[in-house]
């Protein structure tokens, strides 16, 4: 979000509602009130289609009001009974007060806080995604009640974590498309809830973000707000766009927001092509598509992409855009109509696309309190329930880097006095990350420790994050590591060093944290572990290869909770079961791609070597999916077919007789058959993998299959390789589980070409299951007529 828009628009001023706090189950009806002025009219009519009821109201409306409807701090329509309406919500791992809409205070004095969502995202756990997002819904929707929120919450961020640097990568689910595409439609289906005939109803409104191909903040020179990122049409089709897809597709979200920068020259709040064609048309939105806050402005006075600010707002509604975050459009949209750059019946198709959201949510439905969802209250807020999940997802989003020697789990009776050194030994709010509100309490890492030790002792090391200059207290922490039965350092990033607006220059760990990390090892009696909170991958080459250092965890920013988490990992309450979402790149990686380069694929000729584990192929200091446990897994696959056939559909449809899949190879070397033209609904193919675990331990483990294109499709750009499927299972020491999983064809095993159509590629696919290889013919029905 940017600059912000907290200063009340004058345009609008004492018309949103909910300001302040207010007391328990104050909500008065947002509408159609029981003997209010409009309770006979079409649109407080129930029984009659919410789109239906949406036309009525927009044609009740004056264009002075329906121009103030176009803005996140929507005003009311007194004469018809409409109260004023707050957009801008934020629920990103949480109910948050980043924006306007969320007041916390008096009966709602915070809310869980669910770790950061890299974290969550290295779980792998489509289950858990949902299940967060179901006790954010609640929360969400208690407050809203209280009159303390909206029901309209902009989260979740589902970007691509494309380059490591990035300050909002913490946001996101990571660099994998197809987990990405998963993230966003599991969390929109918790956070919504559908319900009603086809799911109509909603009981909060979700909003993927931020579309698309952002992912640069502030760096060497350039901004998010100046930024023309340059996308191929490959790019934008099977990396960039993917999760949207996903979540307006398959999550049914029921709204998108457009991002700040340009994307080959056309702002995205300004793209037709991106809003009205790919959202809404080929996508199907069923919904409302908002900017980010003040991007109208933003491509206007910072871009210059109009010559005047009623150009930009024919620009953007004409696109397809039917909110405002920011005033813009209530000021400049009457001005637009009088020179005929727009008209109303631009002005009504966004205003019914927004009141047929709030239809959805039951906003002209009466008394809240009569309604599916009106008996939440404070009392739904930061349950016990809520707290052992945010416990769990902490857990689960761990990720064990290092195991030397199996030294961890710790012992408490063996390791009874234990060091917690490092500057985030006592994190609270660095634990949450971003986009957070006010947690229902925290567990930093000292108070987590002090539950399994006998003795544990602390010394910062660092007086912050930032750990700069000469007086830090390093040998405070060297001498309590010298002292003590086990040493926990527990270190990292912070908003400081990544945030929004912030990308970062370095992969490094900030001043003398690594000079606190080798000294307290060197000192250290016992055994020594680094346990490392951020959302972006951090270059700790040294500390993996230092013998002293016998474990790392990555903790991400794990939450309220977070401590007891990585104190039930250490000391093994907990089997660690986490699996790096994001690519960790060496620092010397940096100096070959510039973060305004938005190339996914690798150039060798110009010495540019690609980004995410799908195409680079380089170094790494630890590859993406990669974690540890503290049992050992392996994999046989009990089922998946050795050959497929591609039949086409339609005119394309000429037999039924398959050819012999080497002659068509032989003939024709590149062949695919686009995706458009295959029966899709006939490709699923079933994939089942026996897990067993073979060693002493319970555990959980993350099933990944990757899937590989045949050569003739790699030379047309095609991924080295991509996740295509993933599930978690938990298995008992000793057996075995069978995960059944099954890959969609269409969508899996196709590639898109340099046109950005996606082709399903003849010939030999390959997948890869950890140690196994597992190779599917694919062959096309008899070609051409």
């Amino acid at each position: 979000m940017r600059r912000l828009l907290l200063l009340p628009l004058l345009v609008l001023a004492g018309a949103a509602a909910g300001g302040g706090v207010v007391s328990v189950a104050a909500r008065s009806a947002f509408a159609c009130a029981p003997g209010g002025p409009a309770t006979s009219l079409p649109f407080c009519r129930q029984s009659l289609p919410l789109r239906a009821r949406a036309r009525d109201l927009v044609a009740r409306l004056t264009r002075a009001e329906k121009v103030r409807l176009l803005v996140n701090n929507a005003a009311g329509v007194p004469r018809l009974g409409i109260a004023g309406y707050e957009w801008w919500s934020e629920a990103l791992h949480g109910v948050s007060d980043t924006g306007p809409g969320v007041k916390f205070g008096g009966a709602f004095p915070g809310a869980t806080a669910f770790p950061q969502v890299i974290g969550t995202a290295a779980s792998f756990n489509a289950s858990l995604w949902e299940l967060i997002g179901q006790a954010v819904s609640d929360e969400g929707r208690a407050m809203y009640n209280g009159g303390q929120a909206g029901l309209t919450f902009w989260s979740p961020n589902v970007n691509i974590f494309r380059d490591p640097r990035w300050g909002r990568g913490q946001e996101t689910p990571g660099e994998d498309p197809a987990v990405a595409g998963r993230y966003a439609a599991a969390y929109v289906r918790g956070l919504q809830q559908p319900y009603g005939a086809g799911g109509g109803r909603l009981k909060l409104a979700a909003c993927c973000k931020h579309f698309t191909a952002y992912d640069l903040d502030n760096w060497s020179g350039t901004d998010r707000f100046h930024f023309n990122a340059v996308v191929t049409r490959q790019d934008l089709e099977d990396t960039f766009n993917v999760p949207f897809r996903s979540c307006v597709v398959d999550g049914r979200a029921a709204s998108v927001m457009c991002s700040y920068n340009q994307v080959n020259g056309v702002p995205t709040c300004a793209d037709g092509d991106f809003l009205r064609g790919t959202i809404r048309r080929r996508w199907g939105l069923a919904g409302y598509i908002v900017s980010d806050c003040d991007s109208v402005d933003v491509f206007y006075s910072d871009q210059h992409y109009t010559r005047t600010k009623e150009d930009a707002v024919a620009a953007t509604l004409r696109a397809g855009l039917d909110l405002d975050c920011g005033p813009f459009l209530a000021q400049y949209t009457e001005s637009a109509v009088a020179q005929r750059k727009v008209g109303d019946g631009d002005i009504d198709a966004a205003v019914t696309n927004t009141v047929t959201v709030q239809m959805r949510l039951g906003m002209f439905d009466g008394d809240p309190a009569a309604q599916p969802f009106g008996h939440l209250g404070p009392q739904h807020v930061c349950t016990p329930a809520h707290q052992e999940l945010a416990v769990e997802a902490a857990r689960q989003s761990i990720v064990l880097l290092k195991n030397d020697g199996r030294v961890l789990p710790l012992a408490p009776a063996t390791h009874r006095a234990v060091a917690v050194v490092g500057p985030h030994a006592e994190a609270t709010v660095a634990m949450i990350g971003n986009y957070a509100g006010k947690p229902c309490k925290y567990t930093t890492p000292l108070q987590g420790v002090a539950r399994y030790a006998a003795q544990a002792v602390h010394q910062a090391g660092c007086i912050d994050v930032a750990c700069r200059g000469s007086s830090q207290p390093i040998t405070a922490a060297v001498d309590a590591a010298r002292r003590a039965d086990a040493t926990i350092i527990v270190a990292g990033l912070d908003q400081k060093i990544e945030a929004e607006g912030l990308d970062r220059a370095s992969l490094l760990l900030p001043g003398r944290q690594a000079e606190l990390i080798s000294s307290v090892a060197k000192a250290s009696k016992g055994p020594v572990i680094l346990v490392l909170m951020s959302g972006g991958p951090i270059d700790i080459g040294f500390a993996q290869n230092d013998p002293k250092i016998a474990g790392i965890l990555w903790a991400g920013y794990p939450g309220q909770a977070g401590g007891q988490a990585i104190a039930d990992v250490i000391f093994g309450h907990h089997n660690p079961g986490g699996k790096l979402p994001v690519t960790w790149y060496p620092q010397d990686y940096l100096q070959k791609v510039p973060m305004t380069n938005m190339a996914m694929r690798a150039n060798p000729a110009k010495g540019y070597p690609g980004r995410t584990y799908r195409f680079y192929t380089g170094p790494t200091i630890h590859p993406f999916g990669h974690g540890l446990s503290y049992t050992s897994f392996t994999h046989s696959l009990a089922h998946a077919p050795a050959q497929l056939t591609v039949r086409l559909s339609g005119h394309h449809a000429v037999s039924s007789t398959s050819l012999n899949t080497t002659a068509v190879a032989a003939r024709h070397p590149r062949a695919a058959v686009r995706v458009a033209h295959a029966r899709c609904e006939e490709l699923s193919m079933p994939v089942h993998v026996d897990v067993r675990n073979i060693g002493d331990r319970d555990g959980a483990h993350t099933v990944l299959v990757y899937a590989a294109a045949p050569a003739a499709a790699a030379r047309g750009g095609a991924p080295v390789r991509q996740l295509v499927a993933f599930e978690k299972v938990h298995v008992a020491a000793g057996g075995t589980a069978r995960v059944e999983m099954g890959i969609d064809v269409c969508d899996g095993l196709s590639v898109a070409d340099r046109n950005g159509v996606r082709r399903i590629p003849v010939g030999e696919h390959s997948l890869i299951i950890g140690e196994l290889t597992h190779t599917v013919t694919i062959g096309l029905e008899q070609l051409g007529v």
